[in-house]
């Protein structure tokens, strides 16, 4: 099935591991929240088991060196996307007010991107995305 619209994060390569999944997970959280369409329906097994439901559509994972992310980023903002970010300065923080209140402290072009979200119409977020590579 093909969408119309398109869910892509971009994480910076040279994270260890643990990070990548980390800043993954938290951006995908994000895109939980861009639209009232983005999620699905519940999951229930044969047993009457009841799941959360989970994103309707593929999320597509790429990596990236820092100048990637940045370019990424500007070209996210400049369509308009619904945009999630997540900064190094979020590894050292401990909840969301302090989250916030890093993002907030810098300017857009500061920021030091560890991965970012993106979601929206499928050939903006193909243009914003185009030139990275799937993550491997």
């Amino acid at each position: 099935m093909r969408f119309d619209t398109k869910i892509a994060v971009v994480v910076r390569h040279d994270l260890a591991a643990w990070q990548r999944l980390n800043v993954t997970a938290f951006l995908c959280s994000g895109v939980a929240h861009a639209a009232d369409d983005v999620m699905g329906k519940p999951y229930e097994d044969a047993s009457g088991n009841t799941y959360l439901p989970m994103f309707r559509e593929p999320v597509l994972v790429f990596a990236a060196d820092a100048a990637g992310l940045t370019r990424t980023h500007t070209r996210a903002l400049s369509r308009g996307l619904a945009t999630a970010v997540y900064t190094d300065e979020l590894f050292a923080t401990g909840n969301d007010d302090d989250n916030r209140a890093a993002v907030r402290d810098v300017t857009a072009a500061d920021l030091s991107l560890a991965g970012l979200a993106v979601y929206g119409p499928r050939n903006a977020v193909d243009r914003t995305v185009k030139g990275l590579s799937l993550h491997t």
